[in-house]
């Protein structure tokens, strides 16, 4: 059985900026593209832990505000020539609600 919950409003998650929400692991980042997609990755850059939700973001990366490293969206890993990953979550869209699988 999967879980899903109900964590924001889409209007709510600025376009190509990010909203906080906590959960038992952890804050997690929810990301909102141009094209209205919804990513969430915790938190924390791979790198330092920078807060990835203070980043930019820019297609489907976000920039760390720290060192500028990128992180894909769609699968948590660090862009070459860095190396490193940081937990995604599964998101859904519908009727402008999003949901996180926990």
């Amino acid at each position: 059985m999967t879980d899903w919950n109900k964590v924001a409003l889409l209007e709510d998650i600025p376009i190509l900026g990010s909203r906080v929400v906590a959960s038992k692991q952890g804050s997690i980042a929810l990301f909102r593209t141009e094209g209205d997609e919804v990513f969430a990755l915790h938190d924390n850059c791979p790198h330092k832990g920078g807060p990835l939700s203070q980043g930019i973001v820019h297609g489907k990366r976000v920039t760390c505000p720290l060192h500028g490293w990128n992180i894909g969206l769609d699968d948590g890993n660090a862009v070459a020539p860095d190396v490193g990953c940081v937990l995604k979550l599964t998101t859904k869209l519908e009727n402008g609600v999003v949901y996180l699988q926990l």
